[in-house]
């Protein structure tokens, strides 16, 4: 059986959909999801879900901290940022190399580091009047957005589309792709 541990920072529509994805998949599990907002919908979804939830502060996250310490006794075979805002510390992404994947609502190298997230993208894209937009799914390095790219997908847009429409056919794609290239990742190896 191969295990993810998902990291997300807000709604957690992506954990949900793949959750939903590898709900009684016979060879991936969702061994946890870790939060760093106590607030987060994340953590609802969880419990709805039936899936593991934890909140871990800014403390426990630097360095070597405890989400270090919690990830080596799990042992994942991925870790999937889905909709985490914070900067992955070396210390995990040297522990973890090439098991950690992060998804952006934009066709990097455009849009992407430290504040491009979410409606900012979107709201990006729409200003510079770009004809299409799309997803990357990239591997996680010390550095915001700059991963060796696993994949990119595309969508066209409208001269009249507005930031929450680019961001209503971006999340589509996320949705749509996420999940496979999870699978095919913990699939083909």
């Amino acid at each position: 059986m191969k295990h993810i541990v998902l990291f997300a920072s807000g709604s957690g529509t992506n954990v949900e959909n793949i959750a939903r994805y590898f709900e009684g998949h016979p060879e991936i599990k969702i061994s946890c999801v870790l939060t760093d907002r106590k607030d987060a919908y994340v953590l609802e979804r969880c419990n709805t879900l039936g899936i593991p939830g934890f909140y871990f502060n800014r403390h426990s996250f630097k360095g070597g901290g405890h989400v270090l310490k919690l990830l080596k006794s799990i042992q994942p075979d991925l870790i999937v940022l889905a909709g985490f805002l914070r900067l992955i510390p070396a210390e995990m992404v040297q522990a973890f190399p090439k098991k950690i994947i992060n998804i952006h609502p934009a066709l990097l190298p455009k849009y992407g580091g430290k504040g491009m997230y979410g409606h900012h993208v979107h709201e990006a894209v729409k200003a510079k009047g770009e004809k299409e937009s799309g997803i990357t799914i990239h591997y996680v390095n010390e550095r915001y957005d700059e991963g060796a790219i696993i994949t990119q997908e595309k969508t066209r847009l409208e001269p009249g589309d507005s930031a929450e429409e680019i961001g209503r056919k971006v999340q589509l794609l996320e949705h749509r792709h996420f999940p496979l290239v999870i699978e095919d990742l913990l699939t083909r190896n």
